[in-house]
């Protein structure tokens, strides 16, 4: 059986508030590496991952590598893994991208599918990536954990094929940075046991705030 965690990066400029962040090069903040560092604790005291395959981007490679560390692996980067290019709107904050493109920006919140951002990428697109690098997970780890470190978008599309629920579902999933999702994928079968679990970094959060 082939168990694949599947993590987001840890915090990040953008996120709060929010921009389309996408391919755009962004190191952890200090929130973040903090993030990587439970994260990394939680999966090293609960599993024995055989690999850690990672986005390219700076953001997940560094989230990888501390995962990695802390369970005596390598991380590698994967292609397949990616995030969303939005083209023009990168980088933009929502506000903007309202104000220049109020039809996409509707549609890209009513109907996710339909939707190729301005100068980039659809939905589709990571849909064909991720599912290269889950079809070779399976392939060469048929008995092993493995961790993909990705991003929101990307975890969110791997669920779905995971699933089996259509693009236009896209919204209905939370991904949170450096929650755990669990699949398990044993002769074509697949069980998702867990899905945006950030407990481990809900629980320090509450621990360090002041009584």
């Amino acid at each position: 059986m082939t168990t694949i965690i599947l993590t987001r990066h840890g915090h990040v400029e953008g996120i709060d508030p929010v921009r389309f962040r996408g391919q755009h090069p962004l190191p952890l903040t200090e929130r973040g590496l903090e993030e990587a560092r439970l994260t990394a604790e939680r999966i090293a005291s609960s599993w024995r991952p055989a690999a850690v395959l990672t986005s390219p981007l700076e953001r997940c490679v560094t989230t990888g590598r501390t995962i990695a560390a802390a369970c005596g692996v390598e991380a590698t980067a994967a292609d397949g893994l990616l995030d969303l290019d939005y083209g023009d709107w990168q980088w933009k904050t929502h506000e903007d991208v309202k104000a220049r493109w109020p039809h996409d920006y509707a549609l890209w919140y009513t109907a996710p599918h339909l939707i190729r951002f301005p100068a980039g990428e659809c939905l589709q697109n990571i849909v064909l990536r991720s599912a290269d690098v889950l079809r070779g997970v399976m392939s060469s780890f048929p008995d092993d954990v493995v961790v993909l470190v990705g991003h929101d978008s990307v975890n969110r599309a791997l669920l779905l094929q995971l699933l089996d629920q259509p693009l236009s579902a896209y919204w209905r999933l939370a991904q949170e940075p450096c929650c755990l999702n669990v699949i398990e994928c044993e002769r074509g079968v697949v069980h998702v046991r867990s899905i945006n679990d950030a407990g481990h970094i809900h629980r320090q959060q509450t621990a360090a705030r002041p009584s």
